[in-house]
């Protein structure tokens, strides 16, 4: 369902660079959102005659006119802010060591082990039903939506037939995608799966808890709460069984490990890519840190090395590469995998990554958030999410004290805090 190597994804929006989902709300909520499209954006006469050009393309797939004027009033333009984001570039490389400091960090694993106890019995009926590990559902939830946190941020929303006309409409790269989860979405919303007032979400027509684009809610939907309704947005079981049943239709298998970390020996990034059987695997060389023996040795499984021949080894097994059938990214699929291992009870990674002398921990990303919280630079959120709230704080700390103003969160840049801070 979504797509990307890195956290970089034209089908859905990405946790580093913002992640962003549905929100409940009110016929207001519609109203004040498209209102501010229409303030932020000129009236568009071509867009205006492209819509009707849609509309009876859409007519021609069961969607009424009635619908489509219905779900576009008031909208007379793209929206510009879905431009900035389809054209985004990070202004600094993500390294994969930044995205799991992100993603599988105390926070998720405290917040994932309370919502396994209040979701337990759902957490239990969802399993047994598609054969899914719960803290791998846990997991999913806490990278796409924070556990539902971020939907409750109706500003950092998107409505949803807008975003996605403005993709069919001004994104030659995304037209065809634009357009095809357009037509998905207003069927939803003519099926009565979703009101108006609750249709927003990603600047690339992510939506709900598990962040499904319209097409693949089609395809995976469930109902787990029974209450006539496929309700991704508001209903946490629903949710979650949409997330299980798409691992499921794709082959999950229950009960297997999604793979194993592994010390690389000497020369053995070479085989990076390669697909062996563990057994292989270990005569070659390729030991688990702890020592411990690999469970059914005849299993196959590909070297994955993200962050190069300095960095630790992953034997990947099917169940990883399942993953990836709902974001494909290794990036992604390994952020899932480690963060349901914490969940589950098991220890973390042994090894560390090979940060540069300039690049920042874990604990010292909060600590940069902190100082510069306390300067009067950022009044965001101090979760160790080191975005473009936090880049822009660095940089006006930069531009005070006379260093580079790049935006980077680096050693010089907290240090230069730390001494800031002392007078």
């Amino acid at each position: 369902m979504k797509h990307k190597r890195k956290p970089n994804n034209p089908l859905k929006i990405n946790i580093f660079y913002l992640f962003v989902c549905i929100f409940w709300g009110s016929i207001g909520l519609h109203n004040s959102i498209t209102a501010r499209a229409a303030e932020t954006a000129e009236p568009d006469p071509a867009f205006q005659a492209w819509l009707q050009a849609f509309y009876a393309r859409a007519e021609k797939k069961g969607i009424s006119k009635k619908l489509c004027r219905q779900a576009f009033a008031g909208i007379t333009a793209p929206d510009p802010k879905v431009l900035r984001k389809a054209a985004f570039q990070p202004e600094f490389t993500t390294e994969i060591w930044d995205y799991l400091d992100t993603v599988v960090s105390p926070a998720n694993i405290a917040q994932g082990r309370a919502m396994a106890k209040k979701y337990r019995d759902w957490l239990k009926k969802i399993s047994v039903r598609f054969g899914v590990d719960t803290s791998v559902l846990l997991a999913i939830w806490a990278i796409e939506s924070r556990y539902g946190a971020v939907l409750q941020h109706p500003e950092r929303l998107y409505y949803i037939p807008q975003a996605l006309a403005t993709l069919a409409y001004s994104d030659k790269g995304r037209r065809e995608f634009g357009e095809q989860q357009l037509i998905a979405a207003l069927q939803i919303l003519q099926n009565g799966d979703v009101k108006l007032a609750q249709f927003y979400g990603s600047w690339a027509g992510a939506m709900g808890h598990t962040q499904f684009i319209p097409t693949s809610y089609q395809l995976y939907g469930v109902d787990m709460d029974r209450d006539g309704q496929r309700d991704i947005w508001n209903s946490v079981p629903d949710a979650l069984a949409t997330a299980a049943n798409l691992l499921h239709k794709n082959g999950w298998r229950t009960g297997i490990s999604w793979g194993y970390e592994v010390k690389v020996p000497q020369n053995g990034v070479r085989y990076r890519g390669k697909t062996k059987t563990l057994a292989q695997w270990r005569k070659l060389g390729f030991f688990r840190p702890n020592r411990r023996s690999f469970p059914k040795p005849a299993t196959r499984a590909e070297l994955k090395m993200p962050a190069g021949k300095l960095g630790p080894g992953f034997l990947c097994q099917r169940n990883f590469f399942i993953i990836k059938r709902y974001n494909n990214s290794d990036f992604y699929a390994l952020a899932v995998s480690l963060l349901s291992d914490r969940l589950a009870g098991k220890a973390g990674m042994v090894q560390g990554w090979p940060r540069p002398t300039t690049a920042l921990f874990a604990k010292e990303k909060f600590q940069l958030q902190e100082l510069l919280h306390v300067q009067g630079y950022y009044d965001g959120a101090i979760d160790g999410d080191l975005g473009s709230g936090t880049r822009k704080a660095i940089k006006d700390f930069q531009k005070k004290v006379g260093m580079a103003q790049d935006g980077k969160p680096t050693r010089a840049v907290l240090e230069a805090l730390q001494r800031a801070g002392k007078f």
